[in-house]
Order: structure tokens, then sequence, then C-alpha cells
């Protein structure tokens, strides 16, 4: 795989990811959760499939839709978003009911968290490195 990657060209670079989609029991109380991160969610149907919450901006969809009867919701996913200030947000996260699973720590990719959120699902939570550090 290196070496896949260390031959990608400009012009070849990896696609952007533009839609994710994760699954929960109690699709509104997630939708409220990830509010605190600065997503605003609309509820969306496409056809007869189900209504869901749908987040969408310049840097794609972050949907979670409803799981359907005893299914399970999606866990074995990982998600992460970067943002402004970690200590600040994590603290916001857990207030609003995630649980800490790592502490904010330097990382090769800057300051770093991971919490889990309302269904289960770990999310990473990363302040970029300034650049010029």
């Amino acid at each position: 795989m290196a070496l896949l990657i260390d031959s990608l060209s400009e012009e070849s670079a990896m696609p952007r990811l533009n839609l994710v989609v994760i699954r929960a029991r109690n699709a509104a109380r997630l939708a409220e959760f990830y509010t605190v991160l600065g997503l605003s969610f609309a509820l969306h149907r496409h056809g007869t499939g189900p209504e869901h919450f749908s987040a969408e901006n310049e840097s794609g969809v972050f949907e979670i839709y409803p799981v359907k009867g005893d299914e399970e919701p999606t866990r074995n996913l990982r998600l992460g978003f970067e943002v402004k200030g970690v200590k600040a947000t994590v603290s916001d996260l857990v207030k609003a009911g995630a649980k800490m699973v790592q502490s904010p720590m330097d990382s090769p990719w800057g300051l770093r968290a991971v919490i889990q959120d309302l269904e289960g699902h770990k999310v990473e939570i990363t302040e970029a490195r300034d650049p010029l550090t």
C-alpha cells in the first residue's frame, strides 16, 4: 500500500470523501449530540426510504439513519473531526453524554482525543498542528 500511495501524483490524489452514513437506535438524539460539533441537521427522506437526519456543507454529507427492528447501530467505524479547540470540544461532548476513550494528548496529527458517542461510535477529535511549528 505504501508503494501505491508514494506513486500518487497530484492529478491522481485520493478522491474526496463526501458522504458518511451511520445508523442509530435514537437518530434524533444522536443528531442533537453532533450539533455540539457545529453540525446542523435537517430531516430528509429519499423516495419511500426512511426519514433520517442529514448535515451538509462544502465538505460533504453526514447522515444518521434509524436502525430497523433488531438491527444494531453501526459500531465498527471510527469517525474523525478536526476542530479548533480539542479540549473545549471534548469537554462539551462529555457534558452531552460522550464517554472519554482517550483524553486529549499530543500525536503526530496534532492534539487528539477519542470519545464514544451516545450509540457507541468511536470519534477522534483532532486539533491540527500549526504547519509553521
